[in-house]
């Protein structure tokens, strides 16, 4: 039985807009994803600005696409980036592409590419403006992938949060009502990616979690159950029911 083909990835990375200590984190998120056929970064290597990616390129076979400033005020980088991603695109050889800016410039690129009918996943930093975020199907903040990399990584699942974790109540809501189950459970795993559907950059990380579970948990808001064939679930917490030990709900 052939085994089955994982989705293979375009990776381009504007190193003007994007630091080089999230590159671990970078690829270790893309594994999960799919296969980075192509990976390719587009700066001025010969300048202080980028040069802090020279030295992890051969580690991660990333090819750097040199592009000298010839003028000023014109960014040749993003422009041969786009020139490149359309190029692949239009080879018909990649199932998505993954752009590393926090550059709101690369808006139209991926609602150009998923216009084809290709995924696009993103990755920057929180100030990325949310036109490109809301563009990509999916959107993960480098500093989470910071975060959670190497020496830097928490002794403890809870990581330092960007947001707090009571803001994700109302993407949670929204959610479940969206799902709109009779008996109000949902599974867990549903819920996830209806959030995702809803605001492509929520990551658990973003509020200090590692798992969606954990972080639906301290939000105090939602009752945690299991379905007969042991998946999680969860639904809005009745009026009356109080948390219990270990997070458990009870009868007031």
């Amino acid at each position: 039985m052939p085994v089955e083909r994982r989705p293979r990835l375009a990776v381009l990375i504007d190193a003007d807009n994007t630091s080089a200590r999230i590159v671990d984190g970078l690829f270790e998120e893309i594994a999960t994803i799919g296969e980075a056929s192509v990976r390719r970064i587009y700066g001025d290597f010969s300048g202080t600005r980028s040069r802090g990616w020279v030295d992890v390129l051969a580690r991660h076979a990333i090819v750097p696409q040199q592009q000298f400033p010839y003028t000023t005020g014109k960014n040749a980088s993003d422009i041969t980036l786009v020139i490149d991603a359309m190029d692949l695109l239009h080879s018909g050889r990649f199932d998505g592409f993954c752009l590393v800016s926090s550059d709101s410039d690369f808006t139209r690129l991926a609602s150009r590419i998923r216009e084809q009918g290709i995924d696009v996943f993103g990755f920057g930093e929180q100030k990325t403006p949310e036109s490109f975020r809301q563009a990509c199907r999916r959107f993960v903040y480098t500093e989470n992938l910071l975060a959670g990399t190497g020496k830097e990584r928490p002794d403890s699942d809870k990581a330092e949060a960007l947001r707090k974790p009571s803001e994700v109540v109302p993407l949670v809501r929204k959610a479940l009502a969206n799902i709109n189950s009779e008996d109000g459970w949902a599974n867990l795993g549903t819920v996830g990616q209806h959030m995702v559907n809803l605001s492509t950059d929520f990551d658990p990380r973003t509020f200090g979690f590692a798992k969606l579970s954990d972080l639906v948990r301290t939000t105090d808001r939602f009752e945690i159950g299991k379905s007969e064939s042991g998946a999680m679930q969860i639904r809005v917490k009745p009026v009356g029911r109080q948390p219990g030990p270990g997070g458990s709900t009870r009868d007031s």
